[in-house]
């Protein structure tokens, strides 16, 4: 979580989206059957969700300063 507050919120979003194209890639796999490890879309989007309320906090706080 402390290496995510030290990110700019345009790396923030370019991690984001990289995530969600993992999650996509995760869910059309395990259709196939191909996931081994199939707590992995649970971490991705527990990921994602870190990831997004860092960057609604930075948000917020640049809006509090300004």
């Amino acid at each position: 979580m402390k290496e995510l507050t030290t990110k700019t919120p345009e790396s923030l979003k370019q991690l984001i989206a990289e995530k969600k194209e993992a999650l996509r890639t995760f869910r059309f796999g395990s259709v196939g059957a191909k996931a081994k490890n199939v707590k992995e879309g649970r971490t991705i989007r527990k990921d994602i969700a870190r990831m997004m309320t860092v960057l609604s906090a930075q948000k917020r706080e640049k809006q509090a300063q300004a």
